[in-house]
Formats: structure tokens, sequence, C-alpha cells
């Protein structure tokens, strides 16, 4: 597994080194690991009243004094990582980076502000969303130091849950030597059902309850049939939760914190520059209630 790192030395590129430093299954594994530091660009004018020399060395010592604790962490563990730096803007360098290495996953450490949609998980992690498709662990507030983790999957019935099974499954030692699967789908709860009006909300034409368990079940079982039958081939059980509600990301956020899960997986398109929609409104709402890592698979 190829797995990228920008560090800075901040508390939160910390988070991310603890965390894969703790992965004891993954590292038996004996994961490439590269650390990224990202130097910010010198002026012309600047480069040129010092020197270029000057300039570079400068830009190197700074970047070895954030990478050689980081890979020192890593030497403890029995890992051999890489530490590189580059000059660059942070969010387009770490996409550009992990897209020329063929990195499989970046993991990011990151704070979150839940009011600000563009701000949710940090400017510079919205950039590296924006800038590549590569598949994003998100660290927050809680970084989980166990090997074995109880992961959650958000499926919704489309390609993105099939394609984070597939992900889960392909670098399951990431997850640790017995991983606990839940697979979540949320389904609208057509009993309680409203349109938003101008000055009310208007109730929807009510259905039967039965007619409601029916179709609940019914969109349970297309979100849940191919991931089942890819995690029974693998030998992994899993647990199945119908969540019922008409806000999908409050939903799930609410079940990770009940269930006391160690990390959820999300599917999430990507947008380009326009960073207040690039993790798509579910994911979004997500981002903003829970402060569990975040495991976002992402497609073009």
């Amino acid at each position: 597994m190829r797995i990228l790192i920008p560090v800075d030395g901040s508390s939160f590129s910390k988070s991310a080194i603890a965390f894969v430093a703790s992965r004891s299954t993954l590292i038996e594994q004996q994961p490439d690991v590269e650390l990224l530091n990202i130097q910010d660009p010198v002026s012309t004018r600047v480069q040129r009243a010092a020197g270029k020399d000057l300039v570079e060395s400068y830009q190197s010592s700074e970047a070895n004094k954030v990478l050689k604790p980081c890979l020192a962490t890593f030497k403890r563990v029995g890992l051999i990582a890489r530490g590189n730096y580059v000059v660059g803007r942070p969010g387009s360098t770490v996409g550009k980076t992990a897209a020329e290495g063929a990195a499989d996953l970046i993991v990011m450490g990151s704070h979150g502000h839940t009011g600000l949609r563009s701000l949710l998980l940090g400017s510079v992690t919205q950039a590296v969303l924006a800038s590549c498709t590569t598949p994003l662990l998100v660290l927050r507030d809680v970084v989980p130091k166990k090997d074995s983790l109880r992961i959650g999957i958000a499926l919704d019935g489309s390609k993105y849950g099939v394609a984070m099974v597939k992900f889960v499954l392909k670098h399951r030692h990431l997850f640790g030597a017995a991983p606990s699967v839940t697979l979540m789908h949320v389904v609208p709860d057509l009993l309680n059902l409203v349109v938003p009006g101008f000055f009310s909300e208007m109730p929807v034409p009510g259905f039967e309850p039965a007619q409601v368990e029916a179709m609940q079940l019914a969109a349970l079982e297309q979100a849940m049939a191919v991931p089942r039958k890819l995690l029974a081939a693998a030998g992994l059980q899993c647990k199945e939760v119908r969540l019922i509600g008409n806000n999908p990301g409050d939903e799930i956020a609410a079940y990770v914190k009940k269930a006391k899960l160690d990390m959820l997986v999300l599917g999430s398109h990507g947008r380009g520059a326009l960073r207040s929609v690039t993790l798509g409104s579910v994911s979004t709402r997500v981002a903003a209630k829970c402060q569990s890592p975040l495991l976002l698979i992402r497609q073009a």
C-alpha cells in the first residue's frame, strides 16, 4: 500500500503520523509510506537578493526539522519511511504528488469548523479534495490508536458503495487484524415527510405503514446486496443498519457517535474549484456533525 502523509509539524500532521504508526497489522506488511513537507515559494526578488543556493539550503533545513522526527517515529515501529520536500502551494501540491506517485491513500489531520461549509475540513484539506481523486483519510478530534477498528460504511445505493467496500477489502490491513464492519443506509421517513413551504411545511400525502416498511426494505436491500456479497466472499461478516430520516448526513453522524465507531467511510464526488461542494451535500453534513476519522473515497 502506498500512503502519502503531508507533514508540517502541526498537531494535525502529528495526529496523521501517530495514526499510521499505530497500525501494527499494516506495519507488518511494510507499506510504502512517503512523508511530504511543502515549503512556501520565495519571490524572485528575495531569491535574487539572497541567492538561489542560500534559499534552497534554508528550505531544506526547515523541511528536515519537520521530517526528521516523523521518520524517527516510523523507524521506532519498524518501518523505514521516505521523506521529501517540495516547494509549492500545499493543497494542489499534495494532490499532484499523490497522483504522480500513484498513492493509494492520503492521510491528513484537519480541524473542523461546523459553521462554515467551505472550512469544514480546513482550507488545505479542501484544496486537496479539489485537486485529486485519491482516497483521503481525514483525522479529526478523535484519533484511534488500537489496531482493529470498528468501521462504518455509509451506503446510498450508488457506485460509491461498491467502490468503498472494494477499497476496504483491498487495503484491509489498514483497519487491523480483526476489524468489524457496519454497513449503514438511510431511508426516508415517509410517514413524517414534509415539503417546505413559504409560510409553513406542507405534509406529503401519506402512505400506509406497511407500504412504507416495504419501500424502505426494498431500498435497503438494493443498497446492501452487492457490498454484502463482496464482504462475505472475503470472509468478513458485517452488521447491517437501516437508519430512518430525511437528513441522511445527520442520521449517519448520529449513528457513528452512538455506536462509537472508530472510522466512517464515505463516497464523495469532486467538483474542482467549487470547494464548498467538493464533498457533496450528505458528506458535507456528516463532516459538520461527525468528529470521527472520515475516509473519503473519491470519484472524478
